[in-house]
């Protein structure tokens, strides 16, 4: 497949890992942000590919990982309401609440509806009237532009039993959150590459400056990743901290305007709970005023500032975001923490690092170079 199988090619991955191993002197901490570099790296091997003393990290780059229980027991609870149809991305359904998920609820006869996109909610709601048709809104900036042009039509069409439960999140001040923290060992990111085809790569611009951290906004292949690691493994041995653009092929600097247009018109920057995280100021996106009619919290009555509900007391997830920790050294991993009996959302989501590990680990030889 064009454009795809060239990067999978062996011999340009084993380009960039002799060009790594040239480069590296001495040893270096990279955090990739996105849950599907992470599936990249543990599919295909990439860490064990890689010179000793190069670790990579995974972050907090899983959407459906670092919504909070409480967000999901607002969506078991709306599954629950007789007059109500819940919408969500099928991630989402196995993800724990406090105490059951919304696949349960589902298989108990709760209305749950597994979409594809925020506008197919938006015609189920057009189908039924009588009914109050919820989207569960997860994601980061790249799902946000299609949540946003679902709100932005129930208004121009007066669907007035249409509504959002919103927990979008945004990539930048997670981010900033991880290098403010005493624990953290990260001394590069690599960016996630389809965020910013949709909101550029200004944002981080002022990261690179304050923290003195180089940042390179990468792809999803292997040989996207192993070329966004050996371009930040450069900048780290020279002493160097500069934006860079593996992705140049889909990522502008601007990004996508009308996309970013639509967002700003119909969200506004609010502080935003991530699961294991805890809060982080102007990290999420809330809907604004004049679309108040459409927030779902406001429509069942749930306190949007109600304290937050504790992952299992087994799950360091926590701790997995922040990149302190890999899943198999959570001691229930792979035992009492499966993805048919998840303890955490990172054994749940396609995105997880979790399952990643779970899925891969040990399965799939590192790339044949």
């Amino acid at each position: 497949m064009k454009f795809v199988s060239e990067y999978r090619d062996p011999k340009l991955a084993r380009y960039y890992t002799d060009a790594i191993a040239r480069v590296v002197t001495r040893p270096h901490t990279i955090m990739e942000i996105c849950g599907g570099q992470t599936h990249a790296i543990v599919k295909y091997g990439i860490d064990r590919l890689l010179p000793d003393g190069v670790t990579l990290v995974h972050g907090p780059g899983c959407p459906v990982c670092v919504t909070p229980i409480e967000i999901i027991d607002r969506a078991i609870a709306i599954a629950r309401s007789p007059n109500a149809i819940l919408c969500s991305f099928g991630d989402m359904l196995r993800v724990p609440g406090s105490d059951t998920d919304l696949l349960s609820v589902k298989a108990t006869g709760g209305q749950v509806r597994i979409v594809y996109s925020p506008l197919d909610a938006l015609e189920i709601a057009r189908q039924n009237r009588d009914k109050e048709v919820v989207f569960f809104g997860v994601g980061f900036e790249t799902t946000a532009p299609t949540t946003a042009m679902a709100v932005y039509q129930a208004a121009q069409q007066n669907l007035t039993n249409f509504s959002l439960l919103v927990s979008h999140v945004l990539v930048p001040p997670a981010m900033e959150a991880i290098l403010s923290s005493p624990q953290c060992r990260v001394q590069g990111f690599l960016a996630a590459g389809h965020v910013c085809t949709v909101m550029g790569y200004t944002e981080y611009e002022p990261i690179v400056e304050r923290y003195q951290i180089p940042i390179v906004v990468t792809g999803f292949e292997p040989v996207d990743v192993l070329q966004g690691i050996y371009l930040c493994l450069q900048q780290l041995e020279r002493g160097e901290a500069k934006l860079e653009n593996q992705y140049a092929r889909s990522v502008s600097r601007e990004g996508n305007q009308p996309a970013r247009e639509l967002i700003s018109r119909v969200f506004e920057v609010v502080p935003r709970r991530w699961r294991g995280l805890g809060e982080i100021a102007q990290s999420g996106l809330g809907l604004r005023s004049e679309y108040a009619a459409f927030d779902a919290d406001g429509k069942f009555g749930f306190d949007p500032h109600s304290a937050p509900h504790l992952d299992s007391s087994e799950c360091i997830s926590g701790e997995i975001l922040q990149g302190f920790k890999k899943p198999h050294q959570c001691p229930a991993f792979g035992t009492r923490c499966t993805p048919e009996r998840p303890l955490g959302a990172p054994m749940v989501s396609s995105e997880g690092a979790c399952a990643a590990y779970y899925r891969w680990r040990g399965e799939v030889e590192p790339v044949a170079v």
